[in-house]
């Protein structure tokens, strides 16, 4: 091995020590990063990462996507169903405060304002059932104006629509 042979191996050897340490502070850099951080105190956040990456939509195609579409919107179904308006409150007056009086105290979109007895009476007379279905189904009057299925809030159910509409035919009485 001649001169130039042994500078070479020293300065590389000197270049590989150097490059050791400095991987070895880097590493303990690291750590004294990483344990003053603070740890993730929130139980929901991997709930949350996962609900994010979900897939927006699926594919659905022949008889198996059909049957996978049906048990999709029978569980949105399901879902929508146990998740009841206001509590489930049957008070009429309750639901109408959070709901009906937006439109039927104002007149909006000719809703018969609350207590109009000139206004109800024809409506009334259609008997009870009738303005229930209406309420529950959504109604296209012969003037135009539209009263939403159950005012706007499906979570309505059945028993919350009898109970608001029974109060509001109460007060035009």
């Amino acid at each position: 091995m001649n001169d130039s042979d042994r500078v070479f191996v020293h300065q590389f050897a000197k270049l590989i020590g150097g490059l050791g340490v400095l991987t070895v502070v880097l590493i303990l850099v690291a750590l004294t990063i990483y344990r003053g951080e603070p740890k993730e105190t929130d139980p929901n956040v991997q709930a949350r990462v996962a609900e994010r990456l979900a897939p927006a939509g699926a594919v659905y195609a022949g008889n198996t996507g059909r049957a996978a579409m049906q048990a999709a919107a029978d569980a949105a179904a399901k879902s929508a169903a146990s998740e009841v308006a206001y509590g489930g409150t049957t008070d009429g007056k309750t639901i109408f405060d959070n709901l009906c009086t937006s439109c039927h105290t104002a007149g909006v979109a000719g809703a018969p304002k609350l207590g109009d007895k000139a206004a109800w009476a024809p409506r009334i007379a259609q008997g009870l059932d009738t303005l229930i279905k209406h309420a529950t189904d959504g109604y296209h009057g012969p003037d135009g104006f539209f009263m939403p299925p159950k005012g706007g809030n499906p979570a309505l159910n059945e028993e919350q629509v009898k109970a608001a509409v029974t109060w509001i035919v109460g007060q035009a009485k």
